[in-house]
């Protein structure tokens, strides 16, 4: 019988495993430090919409957040009008999901009261985002529900 290191057959499973390749959540710290914005607020709408490839179905959301606090950034006051984006997408395409990301994680609904760490013109956790001063949640996990709506 063929005697193969555990640490080999440990390798081959791992490899053979279908998965995501999901981003991992970033904590705290990593979130404040990539933020170039943090605002605490509460969500007054959100505003989707989806569209299809041939493999995936993205979903685009806009949220409008009323802000209470600005912990961190310039340009934003308490209860002015906050505009964020961020995504979800799903495989639906023939065969297994390809290593990837499925997008945001925890995201807000309407009426919660949320801390969201933003990035304006830079690297979101996913990339560097437009250049059009619009505020991307940095991903996957920059949403933090501190009360959720009843």
């Amino acid at each position: 019988m063929l005697n193969l290191p555990l640490a080999t057959v440990a390798a081959v499973l791992i490899l053979a495993h279908p998965s995501m390749g999901e981003i991992v959540p970033k904590s705290p710290e990593q979130l404040q430090k990539l933020a170039t914005h943090i605002v605490t607020g509460t969500v007054n709408a959100i505003y989707s919409h989806t569209e299809s490839s041939s493999d995936w179905e993205t979903t685009h959301y806009l949220a409008e957040i009323k802000a209470s606090t600005v912990e961190k950034g310039t340009g934003l006051e308490k209860d002015q009008l906050v505009y964020v984006r961020y995504w979800r997408r799903g495989w639906i395409g023939a065969g297994q999901v390809p290593p990837s990301t499925a997008g945001y994680r925890g995201l807000p609904n309407k009426g919660d009261n949320i801390r969201v760490f933003l990035a304006q013109n830079a690297y979101d956790g996913f990339g560097t985002n437009q250049n059009d001063g619009g505020f991307h949640v940095i991903g996957p996990n920059g949403f933090e529900v501190i009360k959720a709506k009843k």
